[in-house]
């Protein structure tokens, strides 16, 4: 679609009149109405704008003319799955599982090989083909290239391991240690867990990025630990395959 057309789209999907939308992005409903005529099209500020107020990105409002991936990972980018910044607006570099709120969530290369193997597979790469794969494409990509300028020195490995000692000191029967935590967007880990009332609730929001991780019981049986955590939380599950009949074990405020 050519950008007047999006404009038009994004406004109406979001219940919007010419004159709300200009009222909140500091214009004249002139000047929405020249948008969507295609007379003129929004200047890189009100575009900014616009992206934090109905969720998409730049690249979106210009009817798509780049092929976005994300500077981490390499996953092509869509607007769903698009990394937030510190104040909540899109970074239209980076996926959600790369850049959560500011923050870079790898910093160590490997590691993030090995966490995209399993979902390469799935796509039907071998492992060998998709190692390879990604040791040759990674160091390509901006984030890579520029990591000493962009790393944090440290602290978000700091943090990690933090919360990974503090899960771990939980002690919950029948749950292996915890080694590692990955970056899970709440969309996909937010079950609905039945409480002792008879009510269900989730606890996760679905646009945030958690760290969090999957165990197989020490004992066995057919359930697994799932495991997620934030600055705010920890939380402790088990579930049946594919997030079935899941279970809260333990929510404790941080």
């Amino acid at each position: 679609m050519s950008t007047k057309e999006v404009l038009y789209e994004l406004r109406t999907k979001n219940g919007l009149s010419q004159d709300e939308l200009a009222e909140k992005v500091f214009v004249t409903r002139q000047a929405v109405s020249r948008w969507e005529t295609g007379e003129t099209t929004p200047n890189t500020e009100t575009l900014k704008q616009l992206s934090n107020l109905v969720h998409v990105s730049i690249n979106t409002q210009l009817g798509s003319p780049q092929n976005l991936v994300c500077q981490c990972c390499g996953m092509p980018l869509e607007d769903a799955i698009i990394g937030h910044n510190k104040d909540g607006s899109l970074n239209e570099d980076y996926c959600q599982w790369c850049y959560a709120d500011g923050t870079y969530t790898y910093s160590d290369m490997d590691v993030l090989i090995e966490t995209c193997l399993p979902h390469m597979v799935k796509e039907g790469f071998t492992e060998e083909q998709a190692r390879g794969y990604m040791k040759e494409m990674l160091p390509k990509l901006d984030y890579w290239k520029r990591y000493e300028e962009l790393s944090d020195d440290g602290q978000f490995d700091a943090f990690k391991q933090q919360l990974i000692d503090e899960i771990n000191a939980l002690d919950v029967e029948g749950m292996p240690k915890v080694e590692s935590l990955n970056a899970l967007v709440g969309r996909y880990v937010n079950l609905e867990y039945r409480l002792p009332n008879g009510t269900t609730a989730k606890f996760l929001d679905d646009q945030t990025t958690y760290l969090g991780t999957q165990l197989e019981p020490a004992f066995g049986g057919d359930r697994c630990f799932g495991v997620l955590a934030n600055h705010d939380f920890l939380l402790v599950c088990t579930y049946l395959e594919d997030g079935k009949d899941p279970e809260l074990v333990l929510y404790k405020k941080r």
